[in-house]
Order: C-alpha cells, then sequence, then structure tokens
C-alpha cells in the first residue's frame, strides 16, 4: 500500500469523522434532500410506466457502449459539416492546452460558463485564469461556491451544502448586500451582475448533456436559461464534453430529457433544453461564430475496457445516486475529495485517477441497493463497488492490517468449533481495536451473548 494512498485514505477517514457529526451540516443537507423527495415523488407519479422508460434508457446507452468508435465518428463528421471544430483530448493535459490555445488565440479577456460538472474535471476556471481570462459561473449555485472558493459540493445542486442564511451571509461579506437579504432579492441581484458579463464576454462555455450523433449536435439542458445566455452573445462558443455523452439520434432526447428532469429535480422537464448544430449561419442573428467541440476522454475508455465497470459509462449525471445514499448524506460531497461524488464517484473516481490512490472510495458505501434502485440508466452500482473492491484487494491497495483480520476471521469462521471454543469477553477484548479505530469514538459495537447461536440452538433442542 502506497504511502499516499494512506494519506488519502487517512483524510477521507478524518473529513467523514468530522462531518458526519456536524448537526448543522446534516440538518441543511436533510432539509435540502427532503425538499427533492418530494419533488421527485411528484415527477415519477406523472409516469405510466418508468420502469420501461429507464428499460429504454439503459438499452440505448448499452447500444452506445457496443459502436461507441461508430457513432463518435460520425458526431464528428456531422458536427464539422455544421460548422463546427472538433478537438480529441486524451486527457487532462490536453484539453487544458486546447483551452489555453483558444483562448489566447480570441485574446478573450472574460468567458461566462454554464454549469458543467465535466469542465471541473480539468479545472477550466484555472486554466482560464492562467491566460489572463477571467471566467465566470453563470448557474446560480455555481455562482455562489465560485465566491466562496470552493468546488461544487452535487452533481446537480453545486449549493446544496449552504442554507439561505449561508448564501445571505456570503453576499454580505463579499458584496455588500444587506444581511439578512431574501433568497429573492439575492438571486435579482446576481441576474443584474451577470447580465453585464453575458453581453461582454468574449467566450461562452457549456458542457454537454447529450451529443447527438446523427445531425453533429450538442444539446444542454438547466433551469436558469444562463446555458443559452452563455451562447447567444459571445462570439465563440467553446464545449467541453466526456466522450460517453453520445447518443445515437435525435428523437432518443425524447427519453433522456425527461428522465433527467425528474431524476435530478423532479420536474417533468427542465425549463430550457437547447440544441446547438454549430455556428451561427447568415440568417441567424445570435449565437457564436464560432464553436469548439473538445471531446474528453480522461480515463474513460479505462473504464470502458473493464469487463465489470464499464456500465458506469452509461451515467447521465442526474445526481440521483447521490440524493439517495446514505453514506453521502452522512459525510457530504466534499469529503471524496474529488470531482465525481456519491455512488457513481466512487464508482469512476479509482480509474479516473488511479486505483493506488482511490480505491478507498468504493468502500464508502452501505451497499444497500438505493443508488441502483433509483439509476434511470439501470447502471449496476452496487455490483461495480463489489468489483472495485476486488480489484483494490487483489492489487494489495488494501492496509495490511486488514489483510491480515480478514484471513483470521476465515480461519475462525469456516469451523463452528473455533467460534464456540472462545468466550464472549475474548471476542469482546478482540474486536476492542476494531471498534476504536473503524466505527470511531462516538459509536459502540454490540457485546457478544454469553453463548454463541449455536450453542443457545443446542439448548432449546434439549
Amino acid at each position: 500500500m502506497n504511502s499516499k494512498f494512506k494519506i488519502q485514505n487517512s483524510k477521507f477517514k478524518k473529513a467523514s469523522q468530522k462531518i458526519a457529526f456536524d448537526t448543522q451540516h446534516r440538518k441543511t443537507i436533510d432539509f435540502n434532500i427532503s425538499r427533492y423527495n418530494l419533488a421527485v415523488e411528484r415527477g415519477i407519479a406523472r409516469y405510466h410506466d418508468l420502469d420501461e422508460a429507464r428499460a429504454r434508457a439503459a438499452a440505448i446507452k448499452r447500444d452506445v457502449l457496443k459502436n461507441w468508435d461508430k457513432y463518435l465518428i460520425q458526431f464528428e463528421e456531422n458536427a464539422v459539416r455544421n460548422g463546427a471544430k472538433v478537438l480529441w483530448a486524451s486527457d487532462t493535459a490536453e484539453a487544458t492546452e486546447y483551452i489555453k490555445q483558444i483562448l489566447i488565440e480570441k485574446e478573450a479577456h472574460l468567458l461566462v460558463k454554464s454549469k458543467s460538472m465535466t469542465t471541473e474535471e480539468v479545472e477550466f476556471n484555472h486554466v482560464a485564469e492562467s491566460t489572463g481570462c477571467q471566467s465566470v459561473e453563470t448557474d446560480l449555485g455555481e455562482f455562489i461556491v465560485q465566491v466562496a472558493n470552493e468546488r461544487p459540493y452535487h452533481i446537480v445542486t453545486p449549493a446544496m451544502h449552504k442554507s439561505k442564511e449561508d448564501v445571505a451571509a456570503l453576499f454580505h461579506e463579499k458584496f455588500g448586500t444587506p444581511e439578512n437579504e431574501t433568497p429573492e432579492k439575492l438571486t435579482e441581484y446576481v441576474r443584474q451582475v451577470l447580465r453585464k458579463k453575458y453581453t461582454t464576454a468574449d467566450v461562452g462555455v457549456t458542457g454537454a448533456n447529450c451529443l447527438i450523433a446523427d445531425i453533429g449536435a450538442v444539446s444542454v439542458t438547466e433551469n436558469e436559461g444562463n446555458g443559452v445566455m452563455c451562447t447567444a452573445f459571445p462570439k465563440t462558443h467553446i464545449v467541453l464534453a466526456g466522450i460517453e455523452k453520445i447518443i445515437p439520434r435525435m428523437e432518443q432526447l425524447g427519453i433522456f430529457q425527461p428522465l433527467l428532469a425528474v431524476r435530478g429535480t423532479g420536474q417533468q422537464i427542465t425549463a430550457y433544453n437547447s440544441i446547438f448544430t454549430g455556428a451561427k449561419r447568415e440568417n441567424e442573428t445570435d449565437g457564436a461564430q464560432q464553436v469548439y467541440i473538445i471531446l474528453l476522454d480522461n480515463g474513460r475508455t479505462t473504464v470502458y475496457e473493464d469487463d465489470e465497470a464499464y456500465e458506469a459509462l452509461s451515467c447521465i449525471r442526474c445526481g440521483a445516486c447521490l440524493n439517495a445514499c446514505p453514506v453521502y448524506k452522512t459525510i457530504g460531497g466534499y469529503t471524496y475529495d474529488t470531482t465525481y461524488s456519491g455512488p457513481i464517484g466512487s464508482v469512476i473516481t479509482p480509474f479516473f485517477r488511479g486505483f493506488k490512490d482511490f480505491s478507498h472510495l468504493s468502500f464508502a458505501s452501505t451497499l444497500c441497493g438505493a443508488c441502483a434502485e433509483v439509476c434511470p440508466a439501470k447502471i449496476p452500482l452496487t455490483e461495480i463497488l463489489l468489483s472495485n473492491r476486488r480489484k483494490a484487494v487483489a492489487e494489495f491497495h488494501r492496509p495490511v492490517a486488514e489483510r491480515g483480520a480478514i484471513k483470521g476471521f476465515k480461519v475462525i469462521a469456516s469451523k463452528r468449533f473455533c467460534f464456540d471454543f472462545f468466550s464472549n469477553r475474548i471476542k469482546d477484548l478482540t474486536l476492542y481495536p476494531f471498534n476504536y479505530f473503524g466505527w470511531g469514538k462516538k459509536r459502540s459495537l454490540p457485546k457478544f451473548a454469553k453463548k454463541s447461536f449455536s450453542q443457545q440452538y443446542k439448548k432449546t433442542q434439549i
């Protein structure tokens, strides 16, 4: 087990222990997720057959994975035909180089960015700033965490960890707004700030919810109109998208957009659904004059090569698995210390950033199955988490003491005699270190009964 893993694992445990008993954090998350759950319950009720919709989405995504290269090439050909420039980035370094080249070539001093987790992967804002270009987040939640100098806490709801009082205090400190300003007035303040940014920005940046192969288009769905504004005024539009976002045909958006809405926010459909088919035409008044589409691998083909984890590439980034996960709701988004948190993050991060350093995330799960149950693409998340755990053990990324303990338990558990031989006091003493170092100081393991189950059973049969 390497030293970096020990550091990451230790940081994760300490952060988990700290946040798990932060009552104010728990209160904020419980409140926000409870509102989400109510909205999703209403949203699901609109479906005549939700399982059939999930099955169709899963079938489309599995077809994509079987014909991934074909659909990606088809997308590139059609996007180029539409006037876009398609750039392939194998990793963060290549994507960063492309971004820098475009911003320097355009002499960009200001860019506006719509919400995109893929841009978070490559730390787009820092890359832009390194060229002298200011990058402004335009999604309200992203704007809040950017002002706070934080990262998104959640895939869909970046500022889920903040209460309205937290935001009011933050804006009072940073912008001088009234200390107890209402959410409505704070939203209006942000709207006015961003309006000026939209109209003066040199570059607009978006991600992509779907890359539509048959028409070479980029689909973006959001609720605030910021995606539309980011692409209406700037002369240059940069799209950064993961290569797994491909879907074969335009007509299939009718499957994914409602599922993304109902699982992401509980809506029947998100407020703004845009489809970009290249640069502005001669007869159009708005839109970018140049469109760059950066297709990012960054570990996705590594996931694809794994016979057990590849289905994780079917993810549509709705965030439902995070909201359902008891571990995520207890330890929060920042504890994972990676772009993607929750069950889907625990599945893909070891492939993206290395099993040596991030295999511990696959153990941050109760394996209750709630994540797989709500997944609109029917990804077998618990099965992949177990697969990742097996890999971590096989590749010796687990602590030596843990391996020794498991081997010892295997010997004892293999024979009933071994369980019955030791007294309950000895068993309690044996588990004391696990209680102290594993469960933590604020919880206690139950005590062993004086008689084992087999001993009690035999007594009742006499």
